[in-house]
């Protein structure tokens, strides 16, 4: 008797097994689109969500400021960005995405005490509707100025 429930219970467990692996299934959902892409069907930009107007508060190893930037899509490619305004200085910069909710960029304009360099990076936060850009901005007279900028779409 024994040997009939240990078989018994060992076949159960292999039809368990095998139920288990032919009910999973493979769906759009799992598919992993390209940076720049989400949705089911991947074909969603996800730097849409991105572009607009934000209002928001910046702090920087020298200064506070309270200002907008403004992000645009790229004519140049579907994974770019446009940033203006960067330091509140209506400095330009190009923005290329790095996931569904985050993006690189960087620039140079001229600035008052010379050229100036800029460079970070800006994550979104959806369930607060946040958006915060933290870069570093490099001129002749501030080499090492390190600024965070927190807004929301207006």
């Amino acid at each position: 008797m024994k040997k009939t429930r240990l078989f018994l219970t060992a076949s159960l467990l292999a039809i368990g097994s095998l139920s288990a692996v032919t009910m999973t299934s493979c769906s759009k959902d799992d598919t992993t689109c390209a940076v720049g892409y989400e949705g089911k069907d991947c074909k969603t930009l996800s730097r849409d969500k991105f572009i607009g107007q934000w209002q928001g508060h910046e702090d920087c190893t020298i200064g506070t400021d309270d200002y907008s930037i403004t992000l645009t899509a790229s004519g140049t490619s579907e994974v770019k960005l446009i940033y203006t305004n960067v330091y509140n200085q209506a400095f330009t910069a190009t923005g290329e995405m790095t996931g569904t909710n985050g993006f690189t960029f960087s620039g140079t304009a001229a600035g008052t005490s010379g050229t100036v360099n800029f460079s970070g990076n800006v994550s979104l936060d959806q369930s607060t509707g946040k958006l915060t850009s933290t870069y570093m901005i490099k001129d002749g007279v501030n080499p090492d100025n390190s600024c965070t900028f927190t807004g929301t779409k207006l």
